[in-house]
């Protein structure tokens, strides 16, 4: 793949392709490795990506990849992390007394305005990876632990009996959205802003009756709890006793 313009001062095409380097080399290794293969990300099929490549992109030694990054996949996670991080640093309190649906639908469309530089490697990483479950499998778990931090910005908890339900409803919300967001050309944005703000209301519904799902049971659960410790008791007073008839313990056959 050519990725620099051939130069008419004599130069060779490598003398051309190492001045596009220093602008990288100038990232910190992580960042460079992320900004590499997402722009080989845009350019070619996903599956054509060596970390080879990756790592010559980026004007690293594949030592240097290994040290950052174990698998190409993993750098995803990396680039995961950078958007995280970039969404993090530019909250503020503006809407701190806000509705929380409102909180949470600001967070995550600046998660995508984040990202849209990346938008055509995404759209080509989207639609290689959904054929392979094991992949999407570990990008669950990616975007679980980034989602957490998008739902603390937003002031909302993760904790409690249904914390990871709710951090997994929006992990699904979000890719749903992402889905729109993809196809959407327009600046405004306006499908998109629609499907974000259709995930949320759905996910509200949805965990409402959860949480009432949870009130009914409570007193089953309760009822379990207290039959299951009474077992255990049960269990360990017998255990004493069939000790205390025995004054070797364990085993009656071995007293004799």
């Amino acid at each position: 793949m050519a990725r620099t313009p051939k130069v008419s001062d004599g130069k060779t095409s490598d003398d051309a392709t190492s001045g596009a380097q220093p602008e990288a080399a100038r990232l910190p290794p992580r960042e460079a490795i992320v900004e590499a293969l997402m722009r080989l990300a845009a350019e070619q099929p996903w599956s054509d990506i060596e970390i080879a490549d990756i790592a010559r992109e980026a004007g690293v030694s594949l030592a240097e990849f290994r040290d950052c990054y174990p698998s190409k996949g993993a750098v995803l996670g990396g680039f995961s992390r950078m958007i995280d991080k970039q969404v993090l640093e530019g909250a503020s309190d503006d809407l701190a007394d806000e509705p929380t649906r409102e909180r949470l639908f600001d967070v995550l469309m600046r998660r995508l305005d984040a990202m849209d530089p990346y938008k055509p490697a995404l759209r080509r990483i989207a639609f290689a990876l959904r054929g392979d479950p094991l992949s999407l499998a570990a990008l669950n778990q990616v975007a679980l632990n980034s989602q957490r931090f998008m739902l603390a910005s937003a002031g909302i908890s993760t904790e409690g009996p249904l914390g990871r339900l709710k951090l997994q409803g929006v992990v699904i919300a979000f890719a749903r959205t992402m889905e729109t967001w993809l196809d959407d050309d327009d600046p405004a944005l306006a499908r998109t802003m629609a499907a974000l703000d259709r995930e949320i209301r759905n996910g509200e519904r949805f965990m409402e009756r959860a949480e009432d799902v949870r009130r009914l049971t409570a007193p089953f659960r309760a009822l379990a709890q207290s039959l299951a410790g009474g077992g255990r008791r049960r269990r360990r007073r017998d255990t004493r006793n069939e000790d205390e008839g025995n004054p070797l313990g364990g085993d009656p056959a071995a007293a004799i």
